[in-house]
């Protein structure tokens, strides 16, 4: 009788072609713009959105974001509130929130560009890579 190969690593190459490289802020904001989808992934069980998640605050906490920072990562991607509204909510300007979280993802990229320079299993961008 034959054996049955099961590709136990499928799930994660579909992860690294989706987040290739974190190590910079654009592959952040991928990610952040994916957090919904990966929390209810994690409600259903998927153990590699419990990771990225869990990776993900971890990074951010590294990352030592100001709390203006934090509240305007916060508002734009968990709230899913456009920059305008949250320009609104914490008493600033839309350039304001923008720069706040383009400063936020760099930081956080720059915790994931860390932990692929270690080997921790995260990709360099190819520009990186070379």
């Amino acid at each position: 009788m034959g054996s049955v190969k099961i590709d136990t690593h499928s799930k994660e190459r579909a992860l690294e072609s989706k987040y290739p490289a974190l190590d910079n802020p654009t592959g952040v904001r991928i990610l952040l713009g994916d957090y919904h989808a990966l929390v209810s992934r994690r409600y259903a069980g998927d153990y590699d959105a419990c990771v990225i998640l869990a990776d993900l605050g971890t990074a951010r906490a590294k990352a030592q974001l100001t709390e203006r920072q934090a509240d305007a990562l916060y508002y734009v991607f968990e709230r899913d509130l456009t920059q305008v509204r949250t320009a609104e909510l914490m008493g600033v300007s839309k350039q304001t929130v923008n720069r706040l979280v383009n400063v936020a993802l760099t930081k956080i990229a720059r915790v994931y560009e860390a932990w692929s320079r270690r080997g921790e299993g995260y990709a360099l961008s190819e520009t990186e890579a070379i």
